[in-house]
């Protein structure tokens, strides 16, 4: 796929991502799709404008579009799939304010397999749309309940009175992104008393940047050391990621998240699938639980196609992800939900702190960097560096998507970034100084390549 990337399409908005672009993609999957789709978005200020180029390429072809307005990506997924209804989300997700992207959702819920988006490129390529005769144009609504039917949904698939039991107070950073606008009110609802911080929806994100990463999120950490909360929640922009802080302020790795929850949901015989930066941690949770891993490149489109196989073949994954705070529940929907996860999580709140309860996955540290490019060419020297790096390495060589080492008692991985020019590096160690050895000599290897 030349357009969409791991996870869907990003770019600069108004240079990249165009209303013209929008409007293509709106009449390829309006080609591709019969009679009705629905269209929604997170805050970003280019938001509605890219809606509405969507929304026009649709009824272009003839589609009937339902308008959801601002909501969660895992909203709008829930919509598509209790209306039987394809989506487009107008989302850049983590990306800063100037980004913003699509993703494609089936009428499942489920976003688009990797075969269903090669259609969809196919089209804008050969520019073969469906445009319906004038008197068979589609229609557009308003749909103003998808964000409460979700909030109900969430309260409903996950043991209420479990958490509210704890009694548990809850600091939540939404990052003014959509989950401004559904997650204070869900964990209010599931009994937990609230305190926000960066949660006015303004797509311009005057408080932090959209990625819940730990130099962006010292204002949750300070709220919930000045609230006494039990965990402290951050969303990325479309809220389909969650990101945890400890009682004591302190981040959590969203390694050892996803490695805690599949520790609470993996049994013998089950499969689990996570991206080539997997942690140790999971390595270690599936292994203890009988379960088989299995690795894909990153990006949730490869890792919900990996699972789709598996359950084609009869196979249990009752849990997926990715050490970014993207889990997925299979079970629920095949699909990342920031605010179904963090309900997961709080579900383990019940009798342990939240350190307390990745204590059980700890010993590891990460680093994670990045070599920013500006050039084709600087991208191809960061690459060549990065192979030359790794032929010369006696770490053991997994190339299913860039360069990822192990060493035993470490791993490295290199790879160029799928939704930023970058190329990202990350690592993992049972020390600190051992992580930061390795992300330093593999850094240095790459800006000395940059420089000639």
């Amino acid at each position: 796929m030349q357009l969409f990337g791991s996870s869907g399409i990003r770019g600069v908005a108004n240079e990249e991502v165009t209303p013209t672009l929008c409007l293509r993609i709106g009449l390829a999957v309006g080609t591709l799709v019969d009679g009705q789709a629905a269209v929604g978005r997170d805050t970003r200020a280019t938001g509605e404008m890219l809606a509405d180029a969507t929304a026009s390429g649709l009824a272009s072809a003839g589609s009937d579009v339902d308008r959801l307005g601002v909501l969660p990506t895992p909203a709008l997924q829930s919509y598509a799939e209790r209306e039987g209804v394809p989506a487009v989300m107008i989302t850049a997700s983590h990306n800063p304010p100037q980004y913003n992207g699509i993703k494609l959702v089936g009428n499942d819920g489920i976003e688009f397999g990797v075969d269903q988006l090669e259609r969809v490129e196919e089209l804008l390529d050969d520019g073969t749309f469906e445009h319906a005769r004038w008197d068979e144009t589609g229609n557009a609504r308003r749909v103003t309940s998808a964000r409460r039917e979700y909030v109900e949904e969430v309260v409903a698939a996950v043991d209420r009175e479990r958490i509210a039991a704890a009694d548990l107070t809850v600091a939540l950073d939404p990052g003014h992104g959509a989950g401004s606008l559904t997650s204070p009110g869900l964990f209010r609802k599931l009994g937990c008393e609230v305190h926000t911080v960066n949660a006015q929806r303004d797509g311009s994100f005057p408080g932090r940047d959209p990625e819940p990463v730990p130099e962006h999120l010292a204002d949750l950490g300070r709220l919930v050391r000045t609230t006494d909360a039990d965990v402290g929640i951050a969303h990325d922009g479309d809220a389909d990621r969650a990101i945890f802080f400890d009682e004591y302020g302190n981040y959590i790795e969203g390694d050892a998240t996803l490695a805690v929850l599949a520790g609470a949901t993996l049994d013998d015989g089950d499969s689990t699938v996570s991206a080539v930066t997997v942690s140790q941690r999971l390595v270690d949770v599936a292994s203890e639980a009988g379960a088989e891993l299995e690795l894909t490149p990153v990006g949730s489109t490869r890792i919900i196609s990996r699972v789709r196989e598996l359950h084609d073949d009869g196979v249990s994954v009752p849990i997926a992800g990715e050490g970014n705070g993207g889990v997925l529940f299979p079970d629920h929907r095949l699909a990342r939900d920031g605010a179904y996860t963090a309900a997961r999580f709080l579900e383990l709140l019940a009798d342990r702190s939240a350190s307390a309860v990745v204590e059980a996955v700890g010993g590891y540290h990460n680093v994670r960097t990045t070599v920013g490019y500006e050039s084709d060419a600087d991208r191809a020297t960061l690459l060549a560096a990065a192979a030359a790096y790794a032929d010369e390495s006696e770490g053991e060589l997994n190339d299913t998507d860039g360069y990822r080492l192990d060493f035993g008692d470490a791993w490295l991985l290199v790879r160029e970034s799928g939704t930023e020019p970058v190329v990202r590096i990350y690592t993992e160690a049972h020390t600190e100084a051992r992580a930061h050895e390795l992300a330093d000599g593999i850094g240095d290897r790459l800006d000395r390549a940059l420089d000639g």
